[in-house]
């Protein structure tokens, strides 16, 4: 039966890499606690696109997908599922709301976590929603030619439950009595969560959930306001090459966690550098035009209308539209295609 003890991970020593990113992080956490002081209604615009991405990108790593037109509407729930693809979008979309609104009060439980697990299913008729795994299952990656390949051989059925148990145990009582920085702890949970793959179906969604979750439980809200299952789906080789380095010799307790940590820091670090430069635009009041070629010269190649909305959250769809007309009006930007493929580019 494979052991955990989170104890033993305190005596590891980091290194530097490891050390700077935790570093930077309390750094940008704080910095983002006095831009949240300072125009907290505009910023809280950025969660509705941060919920959208979210849901969208999480569930496209799980080939889960349906068109940004209805990802959008799913989100704001001003549609209902029509297949079954959007019926998992619509709960994951569940999932993501109860987190936002509760994080503080949901423990980190073998019961919590199959709550949420059910809830993840709760537009579908899924006999093993809230429940773990009844049969064998691996963790595979699936490459854009369509061919898959087996990463790990998780952890057998029968030991799920009692494994899953432990490792929320030993998640809390390390938190609980700050021996262990939340940092560390987390990235190392969620690569045991993943090793276990504790269900049947959804266990790349619920890891991404759960990582959210213990974010906010220690502080760090940058989830928020800026996608990391975004980042995370931008960067989907190295997530998983990230994920196999790390996962050798976990039976026998001799696996190297280091370059999964070092993954999961990193794509923390680059959200909150995300929402300081979102945070720049909307810092001064500027007119819509500046606003939004201020945030085309923060894009480099081929840009969308929905890139910008990103970067000026307090700006409407409209004034947005009007800023891009003039851009390209004055000869700073290029506009190609039509209709949802439309892009432009910078020509000055």
């Amino acid at each position: 039966m494979k052991t955990f003890n989170y104890s033993i991970i305190r005596g590891q020593k980091w290194d530097s890499d490891i050390l700077g990113l935790i570093a930077a992080i309390y750094k940008e956490a704080g910095k983002q606690e006095l831009y949240l002081k300072q125009r907290p209604d505009e910023l809280e615009k950025l969660v509705e696109i941060a919920k959208i991405q979210s849901t969208e990108a999480s569930n496209a790593i799980a080939g889960i997908v349906t068109t940004s037109t209805r990802i959008k509407q799913l989100v704001e729930e001003k549609t209902t599922p029509r297949n079954r693809d959007e019926q998992e979008i619509a709960g994951y979309r569940d999932v993501l709301n109860i987190i936002h609104e509760s994080f503080d009060v949901i423990p980190i439980t073998q019961h919590d976590i199959l709550q949420l697990h059910k809830n993840l299913y709760s537009h579908i008729n899924n006999p093993m929603a809230g429940r773990t795994k009844n049969v064998q299952n691996y963790i595979s990656v699936t490459y854009p030619d369509s061919h898959t390949d087996i990463l790990f051989t998780s952890l057998a059925p029968f030991e799920t439950p009692e494994a899953l148990d432990k490792i929320c145990e030993e998640y809390s009582r390390v938190i609980g009595n700050m021996e262990l920085e939340p940092l560390i702890a987390i990235p190392v949970f969620i690569h045991d969560f993943l090793c276990i793959h504790p269900f049947n179906d959804g266990n790349g969604r619920m890891s991404r959930l759960l990582t959210t979750l213990l974010l906010y439980r220690s502080g760090f809200y940058v989830g928020k306001y800026i996608s990391l299952e975004a980042k995370i789906a931008k960067n989907k080789d190295l997530y998983y090459a990230a994920l196999a380095r790390s996962q050798d010799g976990w039976y026998e307790g001799t696996e190297d966690a280091v370059p999964f940590i070092k993954y999961i820091l990193g794509t923390i670090f680059a959200a909150y550098k995300d929402f300081e430069e979102r945070f720049a635009l909307v810092e001064t009041k500027l007119p819509a035009v500046e606003m939004v070629r201020r945030a085309t010269l923060q894009k480099i190649g081929r840009f969308t209308k929905q890139d910008i909305r990103e970067l000026c959250p307090s700006l409407s769809v409209s004034s947005i539209e009007g800023g891009l007309r003039k851009l390209v009006a004055s000869g700073q930007l290029k506009r190609e295609s039509k209709g949802k493929n439309t892009c432009y580019f910078r020509l000055k």
